[in-house]
């Protein structure tokens, strides 16, 4: 099998491409190519397809191009190598196999050989690297993603090329690099590093003339198509053309910037103060594009001069602003030709002595070459002299590291054409407001870039030799580009080391930071995240150290006010504070989160800061917060539930309770919060607070249950019960065993849900609870139902029933009432199930249960379409979907769907039912359900008149009563 990317997508098998008809699959086949032996989730490839607006139909349409790039790939015998895993695709690609892998190992087996002073070994590699090309990458693909995907490729193309030009010059192969560049040229005539390099090669031949006159047909079109002149290393190799200076070596083919001396002006110096540009720079390719789109230029004959334009690029401590900075500063130097500017700032540097805007005018006019006596003492006056001098020039200037908005003024130039970046771990609003800054913030890197970050760093090959280290180091590193640096570096001053020992190191260290701060603790992690928060007032900064105890992943504007022990009004603004100084990300609104490390940082603070009491106080009140906050949640979501109700101590002073307004709130707020709340069942768990532990895992276990996260209600159940246990609260127990249960049950694990559900029988009539019994029995007959034993779980729905009777309990009436309908139905007394039901839906209306209601309808479809009654079948389904999809009870709602297609195609209806079970399947997939097979090995069946014999999805009985469901 061999795949390619640089021409049309394909895939080959012993040089026959396997047949794929449409774009829309060759994109998709091109995005799993882009990302080799990863998974890539349902919800990038939607983006990637489609955009940030995908189609209503996303899913099922990646479903489809799923399906026929795998039956493409069954006629090679290869359809194994496209796997759905953990909520995504992978496709696997062998080593050699895939044609852009190849080019890439080609340039840098180049750059190595060049390095190393082997430039014939460079000039073979490049030209084989790019032989691989038969034409434009991405060739025949469809998705939002390929051209900008298409054109990072041609830019990698058109680097090669150039890279080849500067070996092929030291070679003195003047004649043959003609050859490869002069059809480039006709492509890209205004990529005056091609032209660069085409002059020094027409100068090496002999033909100084043309080479001029490139030179001057280049300028010209620069000025007449963007309005600028040439850049640096063009001008350079005009001056070596008129000298008849032919390079002898790469270094030599292309002067440095700094001593380029335009024609126009040779008396003015031009600066190049940038840092060296970052080795083994990474990724940030949307940020690059973002600081591309900056570049002055001219629209036209009557367009103005091009605006200062700032950008302040924001970002917390050591997520690489101005290693971005200056590598695009770098990138982009040739389209200023009279320099570069630089300063650090230090805003928040270790001493807290910033520079001041005086000292950087000062250092900035000795750049330009102003002499000291001609400048003033007064700041004021050396802003104005800076921007006369820079008057009429093209100037890039970057202030790195500004503290705020203040520091920056004075040294921003009023001249058109010069482009100023500042980086700050402010948000610098102030620029943005009245000087027209545009933000850009910087995050972590993603993983792929970080994984290629640190093996840039270590070795490639030793970085593949040992790839899970490398994802661990990446996880303990959090993705943070200095923490990466700091860990490759220690990694590469041992080379004999194993990655897998320093990725022990890490796992091992007393914090996340110690491990980082040895190799330099001037630079190390924790100094340098210590530079922002010595900036905090004492508010913020006891702020900043509680959050440290927030178990993660965000955390909302209530919960912090909460943690603080203060009114909601009075931390809003220190959040503010904290995010402006970008020790938290503001990532949705109201919701806050700062990335790992800076998490352990704040604990390390708070542990050394803050008392004991003081931190059980904050964790107690943050966990008082989520338990009202989800009792509340959890009693709108289910209020006719037959659990027994939790029924939590009042909250501590200090606590802010949210109460959301109705089931459509508290569906949001369990949605947003549901990630946190198991992280504080499991932290409440290990802090001393068992109570709270299993309180929060039962107030969850309705939201989870209905929402298909049946894993994690597993999990939090067993911290649950271990935590009343060592409490030995009874009520706490029953409630763990009970949601262990319903969790097992769903994920097929019978024999220890029935253990769960007897010992939970145990329980309750060691306390006396005749309601909890009662419930139980429910979830016992559920449970026999799932395995097909209708007559057993009919007996006890009908203990059940006679135990709700005992203690007046409608609701637990009407639930149990559909239950022993649907369990009829399932037995073929399909008549009497429509009576049961029907008892079931007045209760239901007396009780205004909703959700009782809409498991009875399809219940009542169910046995309709028993009957032979088609169309009041499809009623019943309808009416009951409608109810769930108002509630948002997803696997109920994809249950129901499934149900109503069985209806439309006992009717006779196909399409109406294979629309049904499609929309059905998008659910059971979203939700990673196993009825998602039997669905899809139904649709995979071709039309046709035996398809009315199909048998439906296994039979299911929600947790609480039953649901009508097809043989």
């Amino acid at each position: 099998m061999r795949w390619s990317l640089l021409g049309p997508v394909e895939a080959t098998v012993s040089g026959r491409p396997l047949e794929i008809r449409r774009p829309q699959y060759r994109g998709l086949l091109a995005l799993l190519l882009l990302n080799p032996n990863r998974v890539v989730s349902v919800a990038q490839i939607e983006r990637a397809l489609w955009g940030d607006e995908p189609p209503a139909s996303a899913r099922t349409q990646v479903q489809v191009c799923v399906s026929q790039l795998r039956a493409a790939l069954r006629t090679a015998d290869a359809g194994d190598l496209l796997a759905h895993r953990a909520g995504g695709y992978r496709l696997a690609v062998a080593d050699g196999s895939l044609d852009l892998a190849e080019f890439a190992g080609a340039v840098e087996r180049a750059r190595i050989a060049a390095r190393d002073g082997r430039p014939e070994e460079a000039a073979a590699e490049l030209r084989a690297g790019l032989a691989l090309w038969r034409g434009p990458a991405l060739a025949g693909a469809a998705g939002d993603f390929v051209a900008t995907a298409a054109a990072g490729l041609a830019e990698q193309r058109l680097a090669a090329y150039e890279q080849l030009a500067e070996v092929e010059l030291a070679l003195g192969r003047h004649e043959r690099l003609l050859g490869t560049l002069r059809p480039l040229l006709a492509e890209h005539p205004l990529r005056e590093r091609l032209v660069a390099r085409c002059m020094l090669a027409l100068a090496g031949c002999g033909q100084q003339e043309p080479a001029l006159r490139l030179y001057a047909e280049t300028r010209a079109r620069l000025a007449d198509e963007l309005g600028v002149e040439p850049c640096a290393e063009l001008a350079s190799a005009q001056l070596r053309v008129l000298r008849h200076e032919v390079p002898a070596a790469a270094v030599d083919a292309v002067a440095p910037a700094a001593a380029v001396v335009t024609e126009d002006s040779p008396e003015r110096p031009v600066p190049a103060q940038l840092p060296a540009d970052v080795a083994g720079f990474t990724g940030r390719t949307a940020f690059l594009r973002q600081l591309d789109a900056l570049l002055p230029h001219a629209t036209g004959e009557d367009a103005g001069p091009a605006p200062v334009v700032i950008s302040a690029i924001g970002g917390t401590a050591g997520v690489g602003k101005t290693a971005l900075a200056v590598h695009w500063a770098h990138r982009v130097a040739h389209r200023f030709p009279d320099g570069q500017l630089y300063v650090n700032l230090r805003g928040f540097d270790l001493d807290g002595r910033a520079v001041t805007p005086g000292e950087a005018l000062r250092d900035f006019l000795d750049g330009l070459r102003v002499p000291p006596h001609q400048v003033p003492t007064e700041e004021s006056r050396q802003a104005a002299l800076y921007r006369s001098t820079l008057a009429g020039r093209r100037m890039l200037v970057l202030l790195d590291n500004a503290r705020d908005a203040d520091q920056v003024r004075a040294l921003l130039p009023g001249a058109s054409g010069c482009l100023v970046v500042v980086t700050s771990r402010d948000q610098l609003l102030p620029l943005v407001v009245t000087e027209g800054a545009r933000p850009l913030t910087l995050d972590r890197l993603s993983t792929v870039e970080a994984r290629q970050l640190l093996g840039r760093r270590v070795g490639a090959h030793r970085a593949a030799a040992e790839p899970g280290a490398v994802d661990e180091i990446v996880e303990r590193c959090a993705r943070l580009p200095l923490a990466l640096a700091v860990a490759g570096a220690r990694a590469a001053i041992n080379p004999r080391f194993p990655l897998a020992a320093l990725a022990a190191e890490l796992r091992d260290a007393e914090d996340a930071l110690t491990a980082f701060d040895a190799v330099d603790p001037a630079t190390g992690v924790r100094a340098v995240l210590s530079w922002s928060y010595r900036t905090l007032d004492a508010a913020e900064a006891r702020l900043f150290r509680l959050l440290g105890l927030h178990p993660g992943p965000d955390v909302s504007a209530p919960a912090a006010a909460s943690m603080a022990g203060l009114p909601l009004p009075r931390v809003r603004p220190l959040l503010a504070g904290l995010t402006r100084a970008h020790l938290l990300a503001e990532d949705q609104p109201g919701r806050y989160a700062f990335h790992d490390l800076l998490r352990t940082y704040a604990a390390e603070l708070c542990r050394r800061t803050d008392g004991d009491t003081e931190r059980e106080a904050a964790r107690h009140r943050l966990l008082d917060h989520y338990l009202h906050a989800a009792g509340a949640a959890d009693h709108l979501l289910d209020p006719h539930g037959l659990a027994p109700r939790v029924r939590p101590a009042p909250p501590r002073p200090g606590v802010t309770v949210e109460r959301p307004d109705g089931h459509a709130e508290a569906m949001a707020w369990l949605s947003a919060e549901h990630r946190v709340l198991l992280a504080a069942v499991a932290q409440a768990a290990t802090t001393g607070f068992d109570g709270h532990a299993w309180q929060l895992a039962a107030l969850v276990t309705t939201f989870l249950d209905r929402q298909g996260h049946w894993a994690e209600l597993a999990a939090a159940q067993r911290v649950a019960l271990a935590a009343a246990q060592r409490r030995a609260d009874l009520p706490g127990q029953a409630h763990a065993h009970r949601g262990l249960a319903v969790a097992y049950t769903w994920l097929g694990r019978h024999g220890e849900a029935h253990r769960h559900f007897r010992r939970v029988i145990d329980l309750y009539e060691e306390l006396g609870d005749r309601a909890g019994q009662a419930h139980t029995h429910v979830g016992i007959s559920w449970l026999l139902a799932r395995q097909g034993r209708h007559r057993t779980a009919l007996e006890h729905a009908e203990r059940a029933l006679l135990l709700y009777q005992a203690t007046a309990a409608t609701v637990g009436q009407a639930k149990t009432l559909n239950n022993i309908g649907w369990l009829h139905a399932r037995l073929g007394d399909h008549h009497r199930a429509v009576a049961c039901c029907h008892q079931a839906l007045a209760l239901h209306a007396r009780n205004d249960d909703r959700r009782g209601a809409a498991l009875t309808w399809d219940s009542l479809g169910y046995a309709h379409q028993r009957l032979g009654q088609h169309d009041r079948a499809v009623e019943c389904q309808r009416r009951a979907l409608a109810l769930h999809r108002e509630l948002g009870d997803r696997y109920d709602e994809a249950e129901v769907l499934a149900n109503l297609g069985d209806s439309h195609r006992a009717a006779g209806d196909l399409d109406a039912a294979r629309t049904a079970w499609r929309q059905a399947l998008a659910i059971y997939d979203e939700l990673h359900h196993p009825d998602a097979d039997q669905l899809r090995a139904r649709l995979a069946v071709p039309r046709g008149p035996d398809t009315a014999g199909l048998g439906s999805t296994a039979s299911a009985v929600p947790a609480d009563e039953a649901t009508a469901t097809s043989d």
